[in-house]
């Protein structure tokens, strides 16, 4: 099992406590119930719906266990309560100016289980966030994207 700690934002942590709750108060009973109505169809060797409900459970069971070891090894982070003095950290918001195309775009640093570039938020271990770590409001750094190096300007870094 992994011992190591797993940065989440706050509101990170909060999405594995509902998707946990979820799992474990409609998820496991749905599943139980749908074994239940399986084996009242009988011969269990040829019944597809069992095997499928079998499936299903060993699926939430494994996603309950790897949401409460995540959640118990956790680091939760408050963005709101860091002070890291300007500096570009974990949960920080980072707001760029690629220096090619002059387009501004925003980012959060979150963990790996709340990355959603759809929402701005870009996982620490992705390569603009390994970029931006420990860097201030004005500097400029280079990440290698697929599409080639690109150069950003950091404007500014917020603790939201």
């Amino acid at each position: 099992m992994n011992t190591t700690t797993v940065p989440l934002t706050k509101y990170g942590a909060e999405l594995l406590k509902q998707e946990l709750h979820q799992l474990k108060t409609k998820e496991r009973r749905s599943v139980i119930d749908a074994i239940s109505e399986a084996r009242s169809h009988g011969d269990l060797s040829e019944n597809a719906e069992y095997d499928a409900a079998k499936e299903r459970q060993a699926f939430v069971e494994g996603r309950i266990a790897e949401l409460e070891s995540k959640l118990s090894t956790a680091q939760i982070i408050d963005p709101m309560t860091l002070d890291a003095e300007g500096r570009v950290v974990f949960a920080s918001t980072v707001d760029l100016e690629d220096l090619d195309s002059g387009q501004k775009v925003s980012y959060q640093i979150v963990g790996l289980d709340e990355a959603d570039l759809k929402l701005s938020k870009v996982s620490v271990t992705s390569p603009i966030a390994r970029a931006l770590i420990g860097k201030y409001a004005g500097d400029v750094v280079e990440v290698q994207a697929p599409s080639g190096p690109r150069e950003y300007e950091i404007l500014e870094v917020r603790y939201i």
